[in-house]
Formats: C-alpha cells, sequence, structure tokens
C-alpha cells in the first residue's frame, strides 16, 4: 500500500529530525527516511560521544544526546521514520505529487519532499580482500547491532578512528581475545581512548598490530585467521572468530544523483529564500545543499529548515494566510505540543 503523506523527509539526521518539528508546528505531516539503522545520522554513526559546543543554549551537548532531546522534541506530531533503506526512485505525477520507493520496497505519495541526507548515504569502507565479503554479517562485520554475539569470541578490530578504538576497548574485558589492527602509528581517534587502550596493551590484556590486514585464512569454511603485513614488513597471522572493521564511512550522493537535481559537485543547489531545489516541489537542508556563504553546520541546518518549512506551508496552501507565532506565547502552538494550560 501506497503511503500518502503531506512531505517526505530523505534523511534522519539532526536536521531531518528538526524539520519534523518546523513542519509540525504547521500541521504538516512527515514521513522519514534513512539508509542507517537507526536516527541521528553522523551523530549517532560517527561521533555519539562527541561534544558539540555551538548549539545554541547547550555551552557542551554530546552528539547522542543531541539526537535523543530532537527525538523527544517531535514526539508531539508522531513521525514515522523508515530506517534501514534508500530512496531509489523519485518521480514526479502528473497531478503535482512526488511517487518515492525505497530499497525495501516502501511507496510513497508526497506533496513535497525534502532532502536532509547530510553528505549523503554513508556506506562502510569495506575490507578490500578478495574473497572475505562471503563471511559479511556472519564473522566480518561493519558495524555492531548485538554487543553479546561478539563476546567470548577471539575478535579483531580494524581502524584507527573513534568507533574503532570505542569498541576495542568495550570487547577488551567481554571477548576471549581482542587486538587492533591499524596501518599506522597515527590514530583519528581521541587521545585519550589511544591511551586507555595502550595501557591495556602493556598489561597484557590486549594486543596491537601496526601494520595491513592482506589475506586471510579459513577453516571448514569458516574465517579463521588474518594474514598482516607490519609497518616493519615483518608477517603476522593472527587467529580470529569475528572482525569488527570499522575503516570509516564514505558518503555517497547514490541515487541522488540521479534525480535531475542541479547540482555543485556533491550538493544539491538551493535558493536562500525557500531552500527550494532546481525541481519545484523538492527542498534541500543541512549539508547536502550549496548556496553562496553556505557553512555546514548544524544550527544552519535548523535555520534552513524552519524557511523550508514556512515556504512549503505556502506552495501546499497558497490562499492561506500564514501567521508567524511564537511557542513561547500562542496557545494554539501549545496545544500542538501538548504543554499544559498554566490556567
Amino acid at each position: 500500500m501506497t503511503i500518502e503523506t503531506d512531505v517526505v523527509i530523505i534523511g534522519a539526521g539532526p536536521c531531518g529530525l528538526f524539520q519534523v518539528f518546523e513542519l509540525g508546528l504547521l500541521d504538516l505531516r512527515a514521513h522519514v527516511i534513512d539508509a542507517l539503522p537507526q536516527a541521528g545520522g553522523q551523530c549517532s554513526e560517527l561521533y555519539p560521544d562527541k561534544p558539540i559546543y555551538d548549539i545554541p543554549g547547550f555551552p557542551v551537548v554530546g552528539a547522542k544526546e543531541l539526537v535523543d532531546r530532537l527525538m523527544e522534541q517531535i514526539k508531539p506530531f508522531s513521525p514515522t521514520l523508515h530506517l534501514g533503506q534508500q530512496v531509489q526512485v523519485l518521480n514526479k505525477l502528473d497531478d503535482g505529487r512526488f511517487h518515492l520507493q525505497t530499497s525495501a520496497g516502501t511507496e510513497f505519495h508526497a506533496r513535497a519532499v525534502i532532502v536532509a541526507g547530510g553528505v549523503g548515504a554513508f556506506q562502510p569502507v569495506l575490507v578490500r580482500i578478495d574473497g572475505i565479503d562471503q563471511y559479511n554479517d556472519k564473522q566480518l562485520f561493519y558495524r555492531v547491532s548485538d554487543p553479546a554475539q561478539h563476546h567470548g569470541k577471539k575478535v579483531v578490530v580494524l581502524g584507527g578512528g573513534d568507533s574503532a578504538l570505542d569498541w576495542a576497548l568495550q570487547m577488551a574485558d567481554r571477548a576471549s581475545d581482542v587486538t587492533l589492527i591499524h596501518r599506522s602509528r597515527n590514530f583519528k581517534a581521541a587521545p585519550a581512548s589511544v591511551s586507555k587502550y595502550q595501557e591495556l596493551v602493556d598489561a597484557g590484556k590486549a594486543r596491537m598490530v601496526l601494520g595491513s590486514v592482506l589475506g586471510y585464512g579459513e577453516t571448514d569454511g569458516q574465517l579463521s585467521s588474518l594474514q598482516i603485513t607490519a609497518i616493519d614488513q615483518s608477517k603476522h597471522e593472527i587467529e580470529v572468530d569475528h572482525v569488527l572493521a570499522f575503516y570509516g564511512l564514505s558518503p555517497k550522493l547514490g541515487p541522488i544523483a540521479e534525480w535531475g537535481l542541479d547540482l555543485n559537485k556533491h550538493q544539491i543547489n538551493v535558493d536562500t529564500e525557500k531552500f527550494e531545489t532546481s525541481t519545484s516541489g523538492i527542498y534541500a537542508v543541512g549539508d547536502i545543499n550549496y548556496y553562496p556563504g553556505k557553512k555546514k553546520l548544524i544550527l544552519s541546518g535548523f535555520h534552513e529548515s524552519a524557511l523550508a518549512a514556512f515556504a512549503i506551508k505556502h506552495q501546499l496552501f497558497p490562499d492561506e494566510k500564514i501567521h508567524l507565532q511564537y511557542t513561547t506565547t500562542s496557545t494554539s502552538m501549545h496545544k500542538k505540543l501538548g504543554v499544559p494550560d498554566s490556567n
């Protein structure tokens, strides 16, 4: 069954979530689609524990905490999130609406579309060894959805960023054996995490190999070892049950590049009045859009989301006078947000 809605928002990062709020204040219904398995975009996937210092009203807020607060803020508008699926088809119908279909087969008819996809859909950087992909989601994992399945296993973590160090640290006292493999002495992770893991290595509670994985071994059809060439050119073979690969995430425009939108390299050109793209009825907010003076900041995306919401309201209801109301004093806004009557 095709889902009918006012607006489809592509991207469930901070700007996409705040877009739900701004649309809701104007009585517009929204469905949100994201390729990642959880809401939050980069904040959830890349740096959930990192502090953010430039969100107004918050001297400091954790990335995941910001996402949690945004999710709480949009609850009054009961949005439906379609996670773990990517929009693959976007066509404009003869009646002016848009038809969308996702990789999961979910179909929508929307009166407007907002692309809030950050820098695009994130895909994990893969381990480039012929044949190893046969173990994907069996013994080779690019994200940890169930930490318990790795407990008691010989775990090798690949990478030198925050995700790699965070999971190596978490597995240190839960896996039977943990080895971190990184290609150089230069880590992208927080220095405190690197130091903490080095302390475990020094105490004999974990291992670290500086080098590159160039091959693997198997026993009875199971991945059983990794073959590593260290930076000093020495060779190592490490027994393994599970591999957690965190080489990073590569942003891809993906199908967006095929939708006929006017692009500036890997960003979508928009105006600064409505944040509308070259296709009427399709808008873009957040890091994925481009205009002169563009700054890739979350707070800039929040501003863009507010103006896009008003533009869409006018597009859908051109004869309706739209009054700017303040959430501090408007009783109708309080009713929408579920604010208790002070009287």
